[in-house]
Parts: structure tokens; C-alpha cells; sequence
């Protein structure tokens, strides 16, 4: 049964699968397209997101787009999601049954991205998706994972990148390799020159 979109808001925004629901403002569902060939995906909601309802719009998330901006990336290009919807308080790790209480509606909303390449933004977000908890970050960013049909690429978590801004590359690298892959099959149209980095910090509002 195909799914439609706004049905998929109304069970998020009416969905009270866990205790999270209790505490949250606004359910953080995404931001970009809904239909996209790429699709990214976060741990979870922090302040900023509770507030406006819409995911990486921090300062995380800030430097998440200046790097996607400098690769390429369009607006219809992404999808930007989380594992869960809802904040966890003091912006702690999502649990095993919070994220499990979301798995369903995380299914939902890739049949109807339908991306070919998923992006997992941090080892949190690695370990939620996958259930792999042993896998080190440093070990298994940059390649893919074919699961199902999807690609799956692990990187770093932007926030980590601001507290570490000296592995900026790899998550810019990480991003490359997600653009590529996306070219080569299809789904975005090369870049007329290859891109420098931004090194500047995102501003704090």
C-alpha cells in the first residue's frame, strides 16, 4: 500500500510510541525533500530542532549545509533526518527502545524518500540504523554499506566535527564520495570543477 506524505506527518505528529512524546515541542521530521536521492540521517533532535520542528538546524547543522552547500547540493538533492523524532531531554543518546519505538516510522519515511545513498551521521546514528554497536567510526566511515538495496555510507556527526575541527576533511571527504556516488549512478549532475572545502565555523544565533 503506498504510503502518502502528509498521512506520514499525521502519524509523527500524533505518535505517543515512547516517553519522549511527553516531553518534546514539535516533532522533528525533516528538512530538504521529501523525495530525494540522498538521504541523511542524524541520532536525534536537539534544542534548536525541538523549537522549530526541523532537523540540523543548529550549529551542527549549520555546518552540515556550508558543506553541502560547497559540494553541490540543492535543496531537491536531500533528505535530512534523525533516527528519532523527538528530543531526548538534555539533548542525551537516544535509548535502544526509543529508537526501536521509531524504526517503523525511520522504514516509512525511506520508502518514500526512496533514496539510493543514505548518509549515517555519527556513530550514534550508525549504531541505531544498523544495530552494530562494536564498529569504530574511524574504521568504517567513508565506505558503503549495501544493505537492501541502499547504499550506506557512515561519516562523522557535524557536531563532532565542531569539536574537532581538524577532521573537518574527513566528513568533507565523506560527503564527496556521497556526491560521487550519486553522479555516477545518475542522480545528480557532475560538478563543473572541483570544490574547496570551507573552512570557516558556522555562526551561533
Amino acid at each position: 500500500m503506498k504510503i502518502s506524505w502528509n498521512d506520514f506527518v499525521e502519524e509523527c505528529n500524533s505518535c505517543h510510541a515512547c516517553p519522549l512524546a511527553e516531553t518534546r515541542k514539535n516533532v522533528v521530521i525533516y528538512r530538504g525533500s521529501v523525495v530525494a536521492p540522498v538521504m541523511f540521517v542524524g541520532e536525534g533532535p536537539g534544542a534548536n530542532e525541538d523549537e522549530e520542528g526541523r532537523p540540523f538546524v543548529g550549529q551542527a547543522g549549520r555546518l552540515l549545509q556550508l558543506l553541502l552547500d560547497a559540494q553541490g547540493f540543492s535543496e531537491k538533492d536531500y533528505h535530512i533526518a534523525n533516527v528519532v523524532k523527538c528530543r531526548p531531554p538534555e539533548n542525551r543518546v537516544p535509548t535502544d527502545a526509543e529508537a526501536a519505538a521509531c524504526k517503523k516510522l525511520l522504514g516509512k519515511q525511506i520508502l518514500i524518500a526512496k533514496p539510493k545513498i543514505i548518509v549515517l551521521l555519527g556513530k550514534t546514528a550508525y549504531t541505531l540504523f544498523t544495530g552494530d554497536k562494536n564498529a569504530k567510526m574511524t574504521q568504517i566511515r567513508g565506505s558503503f554499506i549495501e544493505k537492501n538495496g541502499y547504499l550506506i555510507l557512515p561519516t562523522f556527526h557535524p557536531a563532532y566535527i565542531l569539536r574537532n575541527n581538524n577532521e573537518r576533511i574527513k566528513l568533507w571527504q565523506d560527503i564527496e564520495v556521497a556526491r560521487r556516488k550519486a553522479e555516477e549512478l545518475g542522480l545528480m549532475e557532475p560538478l563543473p570543477a572541483q570544490p574547496d572545502m570551507p573552512t570557516s565555523r558556522p555562526g551561533s544565533r
